[in-house]
């Protein structure tokens, strides 16, 4: 979709007040989950209460977010798949194993929960595109929960690749375009700013 593209209107929601709309943030460039973050703390700000559901990104060593998110009440978030970082070679693992499948239906199972329960005005499913688009989860299976939702409850859906079935259920779309990355220069992954 080119910006000339853009609908100013989406008769599906005209006159909504308050949460219970669904954004996808999706792209090849950096900052997906960056932007999913930033509106969880600005929805802390107001008093909110937000549930993160990190897909296929298992491991502690990666995300140092997460040590901030710790401190923070009012934002919980559970992180699941397995850590594909291999800490010898430090080279990611791009295979689909079925601990990937299974993971993937934990944290599908982790949002259930979550958009059920009264507890969370914002609940964020980071990478829940390229979790679909790689076979771990089928959109299907997805939408069936996000069908379950409670009616004021926001939802981000992140990552590269959406289904474009999301996409055209989604109330904003925000494409996060690359189009230039240090690491095609050979700069490593920094701490703090890429992780």
């Amino acid at each position: 979709m080119s910006e000339r593209n853009i609908h100013e209107r989406d008769d599906r929601i005209l006159g909504h007040e308050g949460y219970g709309l669904i954004q996808a943030i999706h792209g090849t460039g950096k900052g997906k989950t960056t932007s999913a973050l930033g509106q969880a703390i600005r929805c802390l700000g107001a008093g909110k209460r937000v549930g993160m559901v990190y897909f296929d990104k298992g491991g502690t060593d990666h995300y140092s977010e997460r040590k901030i998110l710790d401190q923070l009440e009012g934002i919980d978030y559970w992180a699941t798949g397995r850590d594909r970082i291999d800490a010898v070679t430090g080279q990611f693992d791009f295979s689909i194993q079925e601990i990937d499948k299974e993971e993937a239906r934990r944290g599908l199972g982790i949002v259930r929960e979550l958009i059920s329960g009264g507890d969370y005005d914002l609940v964020v499913m980071d990478e829940i595109h390229s979790t679909v688009d790689l076979g771990m989860l089928s959109f299907d299976e997805v939408m069936v929960v996000l069908d379950e939702r409670r009616s004021q409850v926001e939802m981000i859906l992140t990552g590269r690749d959406p289904d474009d079935r999301f996409l055209a259920m989604a109330h904003l779309v925000s494409r996060v375009g690359l189009e230039r990355h240090y690491f095609y220069s050979g700069v490593k992954a920094r701490e703090g700013l890429d992780y």
